[in-house]
């Protein structure tokens, strides 16, 4: 399965360093990096305004010192009221200010990973407040050892969270999802028997699962798999999204020996791929492509195209199709397709939204 290097890291910094954006787009790695350097600035500006308060009552050294810190308790105070509000309450809000309003979650986010992002926001805040006090204190001609040596401890507790928020982003940005969305963020009604299935397919078990996400236009399908995929692309697995009728030309298409590819990986090695778009769903009733259909086409309209059956096979597939009423058997069809080219019934099941 696929996975990302260190030569794909290096890669991916020297993309982002070297041109200009106003002509390439802006990657999420890119943004990640611009986002830290303003955590840096709003622990930075503050503490030089700060520091030239505090200079004229005590001497320079403790007035960095405490600006530093009256800063880094002000950004800790405001990140600790963002993260537990939500927490503590267990809500969403249509407020910007209070965290009261608004209907529960439908599915629980991932709060170990936002406390996590929350203590890297917090240390790149602190990292900017110490370095203005390091830099003003040593041209006031105070001593600032005590304050390098904060920072220095800054930078090393710094080293992970770097490393792992880049990567999540470079996993995030080769999946090639058409937005970015939690499965948290996920609010329209959904049944407690699709919450089951879909929380089936999400548990890590190591067997590739497939999940059928039937509905009709603007039901959230694309959000749901969207969402789903992007869990897993947090947590550092090869995720694919693509459209049916992309996912049918590349069925098509032989890899070429030694090709370096855009991304990392393929629809043929990813560990997670989304299928979206394979029929609208209401109000368009008919199917545009049936599970029949599909097979001839993953067969390239041989008798069997092993390879691609292989890659289907062995990968942990979202399948967003269209409608699945009593007078249809799309589900029947879907799940017959599945397991005629090896799929296990019971890695199979089913969403109606």
């Amino acid at each position: 399965m696929g996975r990302i290097t260190v030569k794909d890291v290096f890669k991916q910094v020297k993309a982002d360093l070297i041109g200009k954006d106003s002509y390439r787009g802006v990657t999420l790695t890119y943004s990640w990096l611009a986002n830290q350097f303003g955590h840096i600035s709003l622990g930075f500006i503050p503490t030089s305004i700060a520091f030239f308060f505090l200079k004229n009552r005590m001497d320079v050294t403790h007035a960095g010192i405490k600006a530093a810190s009256i800063v880094t308790i002000i950004w800790i105070s405001f990140e600790l009221y963002n993260f537990l509000g939500p927490l503590l309450f267990n809500k969403k809000t249509n407020s910007k200010l209070v965290y009261v309003s608004g209907p529960e979650y439908q599915f629980q986010p991932a709060w170990g990973n936002i406390a996590f992002d929350t203590f890297t926001d917090l240390s790149f805040f602190s990292f900017g407040a110490f370095l203005s006090a390091a830099i003003l204190v040593h041209f006031q001609l105070g001593d600032p050892r005590l304050i390098i040596y904060i920072i220095l401890a800054l930078l090393l507790v710094l080293q992970y969270p770097i490393h792992y928020w880049f990567l999540t982003k470079m996993y995030q940005q080769a999946a090639q999802f058409p937005f970015q969305y939690r499965l948290s963020q996920f609010d329209l009604p959904i049944s407690d028997s699709a919450k089951q299935s879909i929380l089936y397919w999400l548990a890590d078990n190591h067997k590739a699962k497939h999940l059928l996400i039937f509905g009709g236009v603007n039901c959230g399908k694309t959000s749901l798999s969207v969402g789903l995929a992007n869990e897993k692309a947090i947590n550092h697995q090869a995720v694919t999204y693509t459209t049916a009728t992309k996912l049918i030309s590349l069925f098509f298409t032989k890899p070429i020996p030694n090709q370096e590819n855009a991304y990392p990986w393929t629809w043929q090695n990813c560990s997670y791929l989304v299928v979206d778009d394979i029929n609208p769903g209401d109000p368009v009733k008919e199917d545009i492509l049936p599970a029949d259909y599909f097979l001839e086409l993953m067969d390239n309209y041989t008798s069997e195209n092993e390879a691609n059956r292989e890659s289907i096979r062995n990968c942990s597939v979202i399948w967003v199709l269209g409608n699945d009423d009593s007078k249809s058997n799309r589900q029947d069809d879907w799940e017959k397709m599945l397991h005629g080219i090896g799929v296990s019934k019971d890695h199979i099941c089913a969403v109606r939204l």
